[in-house]
Parts: C-alpha cells; structure tokens; sequence
C-alpha cells in the first residue's frame, strides 16, 4: 500500500468506527421492542453483528482491497471510542427527538387513515347492515300476515271439519296441532331473538 491509500484507510476505518457507535447506540435503542424473545433477541443480535462486519470489511476493500492490519483495527476502535467520549449523549438525544418525530407522524398517519377510510368504511357497513335487517324484517311481518290471511279461510273450515270427526280423529289431530304449536313458538322465539340484536 502507499502512503496515501494507508492514510485513506486509516481515516475511513475511524470514521468506520464512529459509525459503529452510531449504529449499535440506535441498535440498543430498539433492542427493549422484543428484550422478552430470547430467541429473537441472540437473532437478531447476531444479525446485527454479522451485518456491521459485512459493511466495515466492504468499506475496507473498497479503500485498500481488503488488507487487514493491526493499526487499521486500531483506527477502528479510535473512531468508536471518540463516538462514546464525544458524541453519544448528543446522539442519543437526537435520536429520541428522531424517534418522537416519527412517533407522532405515524400517529398522524394512522389517525388520519382511520378518519378518512376506517371510519367511513364502518358507517357505511353498519347502515347497510341496518337496511338489509329492516327489509328481512318487512318482508318477514308480510310472509306472515299474507299467510295468516290466506290461513285464515282454510282454518274456519278446519274447525267445522274437525267437530264432525269422531274423538279419536280429533285426538289425533290435536297431537299434531301440538307438535305445530312447539315449532311455531320456536319459530316465534328465534324471530324474537333475531329482532333483539
């Protein structure tokens, strides 16, 4: 290597440590979101890890083709420490301020999305569901007074049949009228019930 090239790297693998500071600081900062996954927190700490090296080793052969030196790793520490002496109280607070800025424009954006689409959505669902279970009560209450209508007729000669048969006849008859009378208040109950939600 040059003069010049082991200078570019010595300036770069420094600054590379500055950004390492700056990058696990914003790592730690998220890092209480899933601090109760065990198994989330060792993958994605070794992720982060693995991640950071790929880089800093890109960045160093894209200065010096990859060449590996105790002075650069030493420039790399450099960097980190002057992060931790100079920088990190300011950073952090940075980007607290970050994170309260994204905080509430999310917020804004969620409020704003559930205004103008959740909300409408709802309304409109609700108010059809209404129509649709006033019309099936209309159309029930009509159903039911057109068939007692023409019920009506056929139960008067019911009757009038029903007293010329003998008794035994008429018993039969009123076990089935029985039987009907247990649907028709089960029919009548689940209407009810129905109405009532």
């Amino acid at each position: 290597m040059t003069l010049s090239t082991q200078f570019l790297t010595l300036i770069t693998m420094a600054l590379s440590g500055f950004y390492l500071g700056v990058a696990q600081e914003t790592f730690r900062r998220f890092t209480v979101y899933w601090k109760g996954r065990l198994f989330l927190t060792y993958f994605l700490e070794i992720l982060f890890w693995m991640t950071q090296a790929g880089i800093l080793f890109y960045i160093l052969y894209r200065v010096n083709q990859g060449e590996l030196r105790i002075y650069i790793v030493l420039a790399c520490l450099l960097g980190f420490s002057a992060y931790q002496a100079l920088a990190k109280q300011i950073y952090k607070r940075l980007l607290e301020h970050l994170i309260r800025i994204f905080k509430a424009i999310y917020q804004g954006i969620e409020k704003l999305i559930k205004m103008m689409l959740i909300s409408p959505l709802r309304w409109i669902f609700f108010t059809f569901y209404r129509m649709i279970k006033a019309i099936l009560i209309g159309v029930m209450k009509i159903i039911t007074w057109l068939f007692l209508f023409l019920f009506t007729p056929f139960r008067w000669i019911g009757t009038g049949l029903f007293r010329l048969f003998p008794k035994s006849i008429q018993n039969f008859f009123l076990q089935i009228a029985g039987f009907y009378s247990k649907i028709q208040n089960i029919v009548y109950k689940w209407i009810q019930s129905y109405r009532r939600r």
